[in-house]
């Protein structure tokens, strides 16, 4: 009987607009506990995923960018040709290093594959 009651009490004050407020509510509040506190990062999602290579290619751009655009700025005028020759060394020589090691990195990855190709057509042939 007090069930009946309550149950009666319950109906007349939510109506069914406020219960579906309610029930949006409530909703979102497990959603968002549930996703706090249960849902784990995947840890691949927190590690770089730049190679040796990217970050390789990456500084080989930026130094092609930094030789265009101190090109342009000398055509402008704001350099004087002996900093410009002075500026452009240093670049050079920046890619130089650069360069042979992207060379390096892009030689041991080829050397790799083709290692794994060649036991695995030894392996057929025998």
């Amino acid at each position: 009987m007090a069930g009946v009651v309550l149950n009666l009490i319950a109906v007349f004050l939510i109506s069914s607009a406020d219960g579906a407020v309610l029930g949006a509510c409530l909703a979102l509040a497990v959603a968002t506990l549930l996703f706090v506190f249960y849902i784990q990062p995947d840890a691949s999602d927190l590690a770089p995923h730049r190679s040796r290579l990217d970050q390789l290619m990456e500084r080989r751009d930026t130094i092609y960018d930094n030789l265009r655009d101190l090109r342009f700025e000398f055509r402008s005028g704001k350099y004087s040709e002996g900093d410009y020759n002075s500026m452009k060394l240093a670049i050079e020589n920046e890619a130089a290093v650069v360069l042979p090691e992207i060379e390096r990195v892009t030689d041991s990855q080829v050397r790799r594959a083709r290692g794994v190709r060649g036991m695995h057509s030894e392996r057929s042939e025998r």
